[in-house]
């Protein structure tokens, strides 16, 4: 494993561990900093462990166009 697959590993389980601790206080922000803390996560995982920096840019313009969709669906329905 090399230096950058450890640091985004240790970042994983960071934001997981502050998404639980968000998740158990009743935050009316809670929602939404979960859902910010998921397309965080999900960035890191796409991005590194599946080598999406080294994809063509119509790959990484539509993932990052579908957490926009996503993100913004799910906010909409839930407000």
């Amino acid at each position: 494993m090399n230096k950058q697959n450890v640091i985004t590993w240790i970042l994983l389980l960071l934001l997981t561990v502050i998404a639980g601790l968000v998740s158990s206080e009743y935050l009316s922000y809670g929602i939404p900093l979960i859902l910010v803390l998921a397309v965080l996560k999900f960035i890191g995982v796409a991005f590194n462990f599946m080598e999406l920096k080294k994809a063509n840019v119509f790959w990484r313009i539509l993932i990052i166009g579908f957490l926009v969709v996503f993100c913004g669906l799910i906010l909409i329905i839930k407000i």
